[in-house]
């Protein structure tokens, strides 16, 4: 990449916006987060696969148990029932969340966004 193609960034443990960029780009509004980026400008990940995972619960046992599992056995986990739900994205916790039935099939929605710290 060329010096010319490059914009600098902002200083955002000080809130500070670099002259040469213009604020409005980077005002919020209601819909968006305080980036100020929309949908559009995330355009070149849309396409990006990533594994997400809805974690019931869990369970822990020795290979000789889980080999008696059969047909209708219960396995008890570590949640109750109306327990929140957690969910991964590539291995990571992102949120938490229900189970609900749409129609004739289950799906999750997000109750609470978990946010990460960076370093």
């Amino acid at each position: 990449m060329t010096d010319e193609n490059k914009l600098p960034l902002p200083d955002l443990e000080r809130n500070e916006m670099p002259a040469s960029l213009d604020a409005a780009a980077f005002a919020a509004s209601p819909d968006q987060e305080m980036s100020g980026h929309g949908a559009a400008d995330l355009e070149a990940v849309f396409d990006v696969p990533v594994k997400v995972s809805a974690v019931l619960g869990r369970a822990r046992m020795e290979v000789g148990e889980l080999l008696k599992l059969g047909p209708g056995a219960v396995l008890e986990l570590d949640r109750k029932v109306g327990e929140a739900i957690d969910i991964y994205v590539n291995n990571r916790l992102v949120a938490r969340g229900e189970v609900v039935l749409v129609e004739d099939k289950l799906g999750v929605t997000m109750t609470e966004i978990i946010k990460a710290e960076r370093n």
